[in-house]
């Protein structure tokens, strides 16, 4: 019978503190819409509409042009460019 294999405590912190990449279609629409009004929402400094901000990045996600990442270790979600697009705002206009 082979040794049981024991995870290593570190690489498992390690791995939950690391970004990770969340398909936005995996979420519900009230879920995705929420997160994306905390983000756009989250430094205060951009006066336009959040309605206008939020179907911005609605679209910006849909077409592909950023991506949602969750940061376990600071335990929140953002929105950034994909490699290769530089929109501004980590990937929102």
């Amino acid at each position: 019978m082979p040794d049981r294999i024991v995870p290593d405590p570190s690489r498992r912190e390690s791995l939950y503190n690391a970004a990770m990449r969340i398909p936005h279609s995996l979420l519900s629409p009230a879920t995705l819409r929420a997160v994306v009004a905390e983000f756009v929402t989250r430094d205060g400094t951009d006066h336009s509409p959040v309605e206008r901000r939020i179907e911005t990045v609605l679209r910006q996600l849909d077409a592909g042009r950023v991506e949602l990442h969750f940061d376990g270790e600071a335990q929140t979600c953002h929105i950034v460019a994909v490699e290769g697009n530089s929109s501004g705002r980590g990937g929102a206009e």
